[in-house]
């Protein structure tokens, strides 16, 4: 690849980067907004993607989403092909994206599929952070981000082990914010070629 052809690639997957948890996170407190019956305690927040404009809303915010994140994870990939943990971290990230995508085409009226792809996405996404969060930390220069980042996945794993009583929103919400927080920031060192990794 030429380097002008790389530059502009990674610029595209910072950019996605950044553009996707904002896309996907608006897009679902809109589907929240259309639907009053919706109970952070009793529901799930795929529980959105099944009846009305809250399921078009829902569902293509993670098909969109999802493919956001698939262009920012090959970005990421490129910028840690270096390190072998960090590229089969981001080749995990790049699996993770396929599945979140995967939740907005096969909603719960697809039955287990539905259950499939979610449990994917949410075991794949952690794993991601830990691998290139470590990848991350072998760079002096790197050390602070990649301890945000393992910190990502450690927060992604542990709101599972708290009882949450009915539903499984609040913690698919938690699980997935600190992933999308994380996103935003590589993604705009991306764009600005700001990673030091050789």
């Amino acid at each position: 690849m030429s380097s002008s052809k790389r530059v502009i690639g990674l610029k595209v997957a910072g950019l996605c980067g950044v553009i996707s948890p904002i896309v996907m996170l608006t897009s679902i407190l809109l589907a929240i907004f259309y639907s009053p019956w919706f109970s952070w305690a009793e529901n799930a927040l795929s529980d959105l993607g099944v009846h009305s404009i809250a399921a078009v809303l829902f569902n293509s915010s993670l098909i969109i989403g999802g493919l956001l994140t698939l262009l920012f994870a090959i970005g990421l990939r490129e910028i840690l092909l270096s390190q072998t943990i960090g590229h089969v971290g981001a080749l995990i990230l790049i699996l993770a994206a396929a599945n979140l995508c995967f939740i907005g085409v096969f909603p719960e009226t697809a039955g287990v599929l539905h259950i499939y792809v979610s449990v994917a996405f949410f075991t794949l996404l952690p794993i991601s952070l830990f691998l290139i969060g470590a990848a991350l930390m072998k760079e002096s220069s790197e050390r602070n981000f990649g301890l945000f980042t393992f910190l990502a996945g450690v927060v992604a794993v542990m709101v599972w082990i708290v009882p949450w009583g009915g539903g499984v929103a609040i913690p698919e919400m938690l699980a997935s914010l600190p992933a999308s927080v994380w996103s935003i920031v590589p993604g705009i060192r991306l764009y600005n070629q700001a990673f030091s990794l050789k």
